[in-house]
């Protein structure tokens, strides 16, 4: 039997990249970041990617990334913040994995170091509108909604034990 992924879906800043790493050593699963594959394919940033080709050719690239990291089993998967943003990537991601959305409260993603993240950089009224645009989303992709908890620590806690439920290991 195929292990099942393990899908991080949110807004960007909320935490999913170093949860996927908790989540590797807490499971013993190696971690996969689609944004890092994005940069890989393309041998440049995001923020590069989408001053000079724009959102629709970062999107496209997105999607490709999405499709790669759901060919893998056993993984656990980071992923950008805009990835619920085309349905054939959690068409792919849900197909082979378990996702979970980290609903961080916009608060606390204000409070990071958002710089590196076109769609908002610093402005929280642009954070704001992008969590109230992309929140039916994630919540519509979801297996299992992950909110209060503070820190990584305790999100990746959560996010094991009801893996580890579900897949019954």
């Amino acid at each position: 039997m195929k292990k099942k992924n393990l899908v991080l879906i949110g807004m960007p800043g909320s935490g999913k990249t170093k949860i996927s790493r908790a989540l590797s050593e807490l499971l013993s699963m190696p971690a996969v970041d689609t944004d890092d594959l994005v940069e890989e394919a393309a041998g440049r940033t995001i923020p590069d990617i989408f001053a000079s080709d724009g959102e629709a050719a970062f999107r496209a690239m997105e999607t490709a990334a999405a499709k790669k990291a759901a060919a893998l089993e056993g993984a656990v998967i980071a992923t950008g913040g805009g990835i619920i943003l085309r349905p054939e990537n959690m068409a792919a991601l849900k197909a082979t994995g378990i996702v979970f959305f980290r609903d961080r409260e916009v608060a606390a993603i204000l409070g990071e170091d958002l710089s590196g993240r076109p769609l908002i950089g610093p402005d929280s009224e642009r954070v704001w509108k992008l969590y109230d645009q992309r929140l039916p989303l994630y919540q519509k992709y979801a297996d299992h909604v992950i909110s209060h908890t503070n820190t990584v620590e305790e999100a990746a806690r959560q996010i094991a034990e009801l893996y580890i439920k579900e897949c019954g290991q």
